[in-house]
């Protein structure tokens, strides 16, 4: 375990670029990142694929409490389908919680989502970002990124966004959108992924006392 061990915490908007700019500053900090490999975990603990664990956290408890009591007067259609049937969207969140906080004692790291800001919320070595955007620009971004039109970007911006808030509200008990949750709160417009994360690297060095520890690149203008 390291004694300067370090977590950053990076929960977005839909259509922000997220995923690129945590990506790009866990290689300017030479740190790993965390995100999909936390449900392919999960999905080996629970012997469902992927998609069914991302499914279960897009229903809210009601509904998974319905469909699992329909399952049990009816009857599951084979095994797999039982096992899916017993895994609540609650259990999932902890499940999810226990991983990261296992990873994060290990070694410094950066976290996209899965409610990191709470799961870290009372660790003082935890960096906490939240990246926002005008709905213009990220459905712009989403369009170039999937060649869809506007109304497709749209809905899958607000579709995402909802599945996301509905989850943090249930097992973590906040709105992701409480700027009181975070350190930063950042407005990223459609600035590039590289000096987003170029910038956020030096505040990071300067919160932890990295300067020393890894090599200052030099923001791109």
């Amino acid at each position: 375990m390291e004694d300067n061990r370090f977590i950053i915490t990076i929960n977005r908007e839909c259509g922000t670029g997220g995923h690129d700019i945590a990506t790009q500053l866990g290689k300017m900090l030479g740190l790993k990142v965390y995100d999909r490999a936390i449900l392919d975990s999960l999905a080996e603990k629970f012997n469902i694929s992927v998609e069914e664990l991302e499914a279960i956290k897009a229903r809210n408890t009601r509904w998974w409490d319905d469909f699992c009591n329909f399952y049990r007067q009816f009857g599951g259609a084979s095994d797999h389908i039982e096992q899916a049937k017993r895994i609540t969207p609650k259990q999932l969140y902890h499940a999810e919680a226990k991983i990261l906080r296992e990873l994060a004692a290990q070694e410094s790291c950066v976290i996209i989502g899965r409610s990191g800001f709470h799961i870290f919320k009372d660790d003082p070595s935890a960096f906490k970002i939240f990246l926002i955007a005008k709905e213009d620009k990220r459905v712009e971004r989403m369009m170039a990124k999937y060649s869809i039109d506007q109304t497709e970007a749209l809905r899958r911006i607000k579709e995402v966004d909802k599945t996301r808030e509905n989850f943090t509200e249930t097992f973590a008990g906040v709105s992701r959108y409480d700027a009181r949750n975070y350190d930063l709160v950042l407005n990223v417009g459609n600035i590039p992924a590289e000096p987003i994360a170029a910038f956020l690297a030096d505040l990071v060095r300067r919160r932890f006392s990295l300067k020393n520890a890894y090599p200052q690149r030099q923001i791109p203008i």
